[in-house]
């Protein structure tokens, strides 16, 4: 039986998996709520101006990020609508930084020790007065400007400071709230899972960030240059951090996917962040590694069933195409070398693993549009990491765009990091 799915989304994050439902043959539109990338998945996806004259269209509505949106989501949901989003508290979980590691705190989850700032001179003054190692984490919208994120490695905290007076001069008007939180060395690995407004649905997911812009983790920190990720029963990583927080979802009637990124080492589990939403490019990567079609858990999920997720065995690896200037912002030069820029397929009847990003079809050929410069997610599934690897960047080389680039080593971490977890007894 055909659904009606409505999409709402501030700039376009939830657009592939709009077309994954589609293509499964259910009644789709899209609204995309900045005017300046509103014809992202043109093409694609049936769209709408104004989502809200839809809402009694729809059997399932779905918003895509937190920034308020989790407010409409719980009005709606309240109304009776059948929503998948966020609320009021899941939105601030992930927004407010020292909010969401208090409440890790008082779930009786382990935290590392941080600091909250307003004045860029006060944080000074405590590095130098507390010399030690710590990550810059701007709080707020500010958050979302990856390349703000930054990890010191002088025991002195010389280099945070360096940093800090930097920020002060240049991005003072932007970042009105900051943590500093001491640095832990480990590794990082995320844990997330789906809650239907009662309780998690398992299997829950196992992902490894690749956040940095080139191989072997250099360069400017990025929005994400790939994931990869195994679908798992409830271990100790979940059952020390995400599964203490059920109650309290169950209690807002939180209905979507929440994840908790992590660092562990021999000494314990210690959670970094909350995404209280779908992760980007993960829910693309998670959709190749389902069994059960995507349309039929999402409108389970949005309806409180404990319909169990089926899923493959192994692993999924997906890699972020991106065009310049990508991972920064630059309206010429994404004008100049990237916009409208032509996506080939080298075998137009190949497009397994294919997920679209800021991409729009224009006559008849697929085309970069948007203005951040990510075009295509593309995915790779096997029994092993390493055949998911092998699947993946096979895959790429059936796609040509004009200055194109990604990396070659998503996950590599994989084979370095096993044996520590499974040491550790973490996962």
């Amino acid at each position: 039986m055909p659904y009606k799915f409505l999409f709402v989304s501030k700039d376009a994050l939830i657009s592939d998996i709009a077309w994954q439902i589609a293509k499964e043959g259910h009644e789709v539109k899209f609204c995309i709520e900045d005017k300046n990338e509103d014809d992202i998945a043109n093409g694609f996806i049936s769209k709408t101006k104004d989502w809200r004259q839809e809402v009694d269209w729809a059997d399932v509505i779905v918003f895509d990020d937190v920034l308020g949106q989790g407010t409409i989501a719980h009005q709606l949901r309240q109304q009776g609508k059948k929503v998948i989003g966020g609320t009021p508290y899941t939105d601030r979980l992930e927004d407010d930084r020292s909010f969401g590691q208090y409440e890790l705190k008082t779930h009786g989850v382990k935290i590392i020790p941080f600091w909250e700032f307003s004045d860029f001179d006060k944080a000074i003054a405590f590095v130098r007065e507390h010399p030690d190692e710590y990550v810059i984490k701007p709080s707020g919208e500010a958050q979302n400007i990856k390349r703000l994120l930054f990890v010191g490695m002088e025991k002195d905290g010389s280099d945070v400071i360096r940093v800090l007076t930097s920020y002060k001069r240049v991005w003072s008007d932007e970042v009105k709230v900051f943590q500093l939180q001491k640095r832990v060395n480990g590794v990082e690995v995320a844990v997330g899972a789906f809650f239907n407004g009662h309780n998690f649905i398992y299997p829950i997911n196992i992902n490894f960030e690749h956040k940095k812009l080139f191989p072997g983790n250099l360069g400017p920190a990025t929005g994400e240059m790939g994931t990869s990720m195994f679908w798992s029963g409830p271990n100790k990583l979940f059952n020390e951090t995400l599964q203490k927080m059920e109650s309290t979802l169950a209690r807002e009637k939180y209905v979507g996917y929440i994840d908790i990124n992590c660092i562990v080492n021999g000494q314990g589990i210690y959670p970094l962040e909350f995404t209280a939403r779908f992760g980007y490019p993960t829910i693309s990567v998670q959709k190749d590694g389902m069994i059960t079609p995507i349309s039929e858990f999402f409108y389970a999920l949005a309806n409180g069933m404990d319909s169990p997720l089926r899923v493959k065995k192994g692993f999924q690896v997906g890699v972020r195409i991106v065009v310049p200037p990508y991972p920064f912002r630059d309206k010429k030069t994404f004008n100049s070398y990237s916009k409208g820029a032509t996506i080939v397929f080298k075998t137009l009847n190949n497009l397994e693993g294919v997920h679209i990003e800021d991409v729009k079809i224009l006559h008849g050929e697929w085309v970069v549009t948007g203005s951040a410069g990510v075009a295509l997610i593309i995915v790779g599934t096997g029994l092993t990491m390493s055949e998911a690897q092998k699947q993946v960047y096979s895959r790429i080389q059936n796609i040509l765009i004009p200055n194109m680039y990604y990396r070659k080593d998503i996950g590599d971490r994989w084979f370095e990091e096993r044996d520590k977890l499974h040491s550790w007894n973490i996962i």
